[in-house]
C-alpha cells in the first residue's frame, strides 16, 4: 500500500473536500469543529449538523455559552446526534476545561506542542484519539493524522491489519510527503477527507 498514490489517485477522482464543513455566521467556527469533533462520535455526520444548527439558533455555539447552558437544555439541542446525555457531558467537561486553562481561547491552546496539546486532550473524559486529532488537525491546524474507520477499511482493503490506532497513524504520516501546494497539515486534512468520500461511495 502506497499512501501518497492512493491520495493522489483520490485527490484526482474527487478534487478539494473543503473540509472541515463549518456553518456561516458570526460565531467562532473553531469551537464549532471542536463540537462536531465530539458529536460525531458513532453518529452520522447529518445528525450532528442538525445539532449544530439548533445549537447555533439558541447561541450556545461558545465555550461560555455551553457552560453556562442548563444541562437539559444542551440535552435537548444535541439530542439528534445521538448518546446526547454522554456527549452534554463531554461538552461541559471540554467548556469548563477551555475556560479555566485557557480563558475558553482555542488559539491559546493551539499555541502548545502538539504532544502537549494532544495529551491534554486526552486527559479530558470523553476524548478519545480520533477526537482528539480531528480537533488538533482542523481546529488546530496541527499536522497530525486522523484515523477512522474509513481509514481502517481501506487499509484492509490492502491486506493490511495494524494493532492499534497510533500505528496506522504513524504509517500514514511516515509515508506522506508534504508538497509546495500541501504543506503537511493540509495533506492530512486532504486525505482524511478524502478517504471518507471514498467510504461512502463503497
Amino acid at each position: 500500500m502506497k499512501p501518497q498514490q492512493i491520495f493522489n489517485q483520490l485527490y484526482k477522482k474527487y478534487g478539494h473536500q473543503h473540509w472541515w464543513p463549518t456553518t456561516k455566521g458570526r460565531h467562532d467556527s473553531l469551537f464549532e469543529i471542536c463540537v462536531g469533533a465530539i458529536l460525531t462520535q458513532n453518529t452520522a455526520w447529518t445528525n450532528v449538523e442538525k445539532a449544530l444548527a439548533c445549537l447555533i439558533k439558541n447561541k450556545l455555539m461558545s465555550p461560555r455559552a455551553v457552560a453556562k447552558a442548563p444541562l437539559a437544555k444542551l440535552q435537548k439541542c444535541i439530542r439528534s446526534s445521538g448518546y446526547y446525555r454522554q456527549k452534554a457531558k463531554k461538552l461541559k467537561i471540554f467548556t469548563d476545561w477551555l475556560i479555566k486553562n485557557y480563558q475558553g481561547n482555542l488559539k491559546r491552546f493551539f499555541k502548545k506542542s502538539l504532544s502537549e496539546s494532544r495529551g491534554e486532550l486526552l486527559g479530558l473524559w470523553g476524548i478519545g484519539r480520533e477526537t482528539a486529532d480531528s480537533i488538533l488537525l482542523y481546529a488546530g491546524g496541527q499536522p497530525i493524522f486522523v484515523v477512522d474507520a474509513y481509514t481502517k477499511r481501506l487499509c484492509q482493503k490492502y491486506g493490511l491489519d495494524f494493532k492499534d490506532y497510533d500505528e496506522c497513524r504513524h504509517f500514514f504520516e511516515s509515508r506522506l510527503k508534504p508538497t509546495k501546494k500541501f504543506s503537511r497539515a493540509k495533506l492530512y486534512n486532504e486525505f482524511h477527507a478524502l478517504i471518507i468520500r471514498w467510504g461512502k461511495e463503497q
